[in-house]
């Protein structure tokens, strides 16, 4: 279950900051729908604030996910 997140991307509605966790909404494609997830900084940076984009680059059940920011 929900084998494919990595790669997804989401945007942040909690901000996520260095050692703080937010939270993202992720759409996960395994269930058809989009869910929030507790989000931290994949490499410690600058904050993320709300409405960022980002890339899932790890992710560790059932509802944690590591980010980095989603660049153009």
């Amino acid at each position: 279950m929900t084998t494919g997140m990595i790669g997804t991307t989401g945007r942040v509605t909690g901000r996520i900051g260095a050692g703080l966790v937010g939270e993202v909404l992720v759409h996960v494609p395994e269930r058809g729908g989009t869910e929030a997830f507790l989000a931290y900084l994949a490499v410690p940076g600058e904050p993320l604030p709300i409405g960022s984009q980002v890339l899932v680059v790890e992710y560790q059940p059932p509802r944690t996910v590591y980010v980095a920011p989603l660049t153009a």
